[in-house]
């Protein structure tokens, strides 16, 4: 049994590795401002705001103190606010940077002390194929997820060999926040755009979580890793030849 925090884990990409480790039989804890939407078994909500770094450290010492360990700890929580760069306005700026970057600052710092200390652990986070290139409407957003790439390298080289870093980059994925900023038409339009054809499902985004954590991904440490289905692998910088010909299929 594993000692997992995960940040944001209430809806979405959260819930799904939530439900993921504890399945595998992981003591899993979630840190979310917001009750989960549905109680999953073996994992535990611990009210928190990733933007207090104050409240940061109590969970996570609180959670260190009761299993003496911490082995595996996500930083998965984050928000969106789409909005054009000319009508931004600050309070919303930082409240992404607050929430998305240094959050994962905090929680990441809070917990590796503790890992250092015990000889080991595994740092992993939620950033985004947006922090790849530019996307209209989230200029915030984006800036924060390449930042946690910019992270991840950096604590990779500062705490190796002892603590393992990385994270993963999804693409699209059919999230309840994709699903308040997108109306079935501009996620059809999304589809139509990804080689993959569809939208990830956020169980798939847990199992590569469940991978980077597991003793098979030993070696692995820096680095991002990019699920999205095709999307940032050039064919859909065009509106042509990302589909299947017709009739090269075959039976």
């Amino acid at each position: 049994m594993r000692v997992v925090l995960i940040s944001g884990a209430s809806s979405g990409i959260g819930a799904a590795t939530a439900t993921r480790f504890a399945e595998a039989g992981d003591r899993v804890y979630n840190l979310d401002v917001r009750p989960p939407t549905a109680a999953a078994p073996g994992v535990t909500w611990l009210a928190t705001d990733v933007a207090d770094w104050a409240a940061v450290e109590e969970a996570v010492a609180g959670v260190h103190r009761e299993y003496g360990r911490l082995d595996v700890v996500i930083a998965n929580a984050g928000i969106s606010i789409r909005h054009h760069v000319l009508e931004t306005t600050w309070a919303e700026a930082r409240q992404v940077v607050d929430v998305n970057l240094l959050g994962v600052f905090a929680l990441w710092q809070a917990s590796a002390r503790r890992m250092v200390a015990q000889g080991g652990g595994v740092l992993l986070a939620t950033a985004s194929v947006n922090g790849h290139r530019g996307f209209p409407h989230y200029a915030d957003y984006n800036a924060t997820k390449a930042g946690i790439a910019a992270l991840c390298r950096t604590f990779a080289l500062e705490l190796s060999p002892v603590v393992r870093v990385a994270c993963v980059s999804p693409g699209a994925v059919l999230t309840p926040m994709q699903l308040a900023e997108y109306s079935p038409e501009m996620l059809a339009a999304v589809n139509e755009r990804i080689p993959a054809g569809r939208h990830a499902r956020p169980a798939e985004i847990a199992a590569a979580f469940f991978y980077l954590a597991s003793a098979e991904a030993a070696f692995l440490t820096g680095q991002e890793l990019v699920i999205d289905g095709g999307e940032i692998a050039g064919s859909t910088t065009s509106d042509f030849g990302a589909a299947v010909p017709q009739g090269s299929l075959v039976s």
